[in-house]
């Protein structure tokens, strides 16, 4: 069995993608431990599945689940994290905005008995190359105190696509999540919490591509997700 599962989603990456597997194929090739990458495409209506077939034709260690359907990332994502086999399971983003080198500052909170951590760009140490347009930003931190009112207080970014997950809380947590689309990070943490696993967030330095593919209308839906998560919490409909 693996030690580590990477889980990559791609949505119309065709551009973004190689780049990407080629980072983390040589940083995990440096590793002493074993480990897996899945590429989980949703749907992508351009040349991600071609990209990604003939760069990991020769290396058994990479896997390809190719969705032909577009279901969301929280849904590719929940899938890659269920498939995976590795002691510990990372899901990060196909642009690379976040590196995976930043697992080297993960490791020791994972030795110290936290079953999930993850990248955040709000607390104090943290670096933004390239910074987001400012009504990005503003929604951002807007949105950020709506999650930690209703669901996640303490908890300052919720939405970076780094985040590292043991086996055990993957199990835990995964198989209940209900949102596919962009609210999932929160439930994912939310139940983390729920469930008694103990969240570390650390300063991560994060590059923005420029080429977001996340539409201002998915703000709206992460915030009304957010409300279903909170009445989902409140009504008990997740169990351990």
């Amino acid at each position: 069995m693996p030690h580590l599962s990477v889980i990559i989603p791609v949505y119309n990456a065709e551009k973004l993608i190689e780049p990407t597997l080629k980072s983390v194929g040589d940083y995990l090739s440096r590793q002493f431990y074993d480990w897996e990458v899945l590429i989980v495409n949703d749907g992508s209506r351009d040349n991600t599945a071609e990209v990604v077939k003939n760069f990991i034709s020769a290396d058994s260690r990479f896997r390809f689940l190719d969705n032909k359907e577009n279901h969301g990332k929280g849904w590719v994502v929940r899938r890659g994290m269920m498939e995976a086999r590795g002691d510990w399971r990372l899901f990060m983003d196909d642009d690379n905005s976040t590196t995976i080198n930043h697992l080297d500052k993960f490791w020791p909170f994972t030795a110290e008995g936290y079953d999930v951590v993850i990248a955040s760009i709000a607390v104090k140490g943290a670096q933004v190359a390239k910074s987001e347009k400012f009504y990005k930003r503003l929604l951002g931190k807007l949105g950020n105190l709506w999650i930690q009112f209703w669901v996640l207080p303490g908890i300052w970014d919720t939405q970076r696509g780094f985040k590292l997950f043991s086996a055990k809380a993957s199990r835990a947590i995964f198989p209940k999540l209900t949102i596919d689309r962009w609210g999932f990070d929160v439930e994912a943490l939310a139940l983390a919490r729920r469930f008694g696993f103990k969240i570390k967030e650390v300063p991560i330095s994060w590059r923005n591509e420029g080429q977001s593919r996340v539409k201002p209308s998915a703000y709206f839906q992460v915030l009304w997700e957010v409300l279903k998560i909170r009445w989902n919490l409140l009504m008990n409909k997740y169990s351990a």
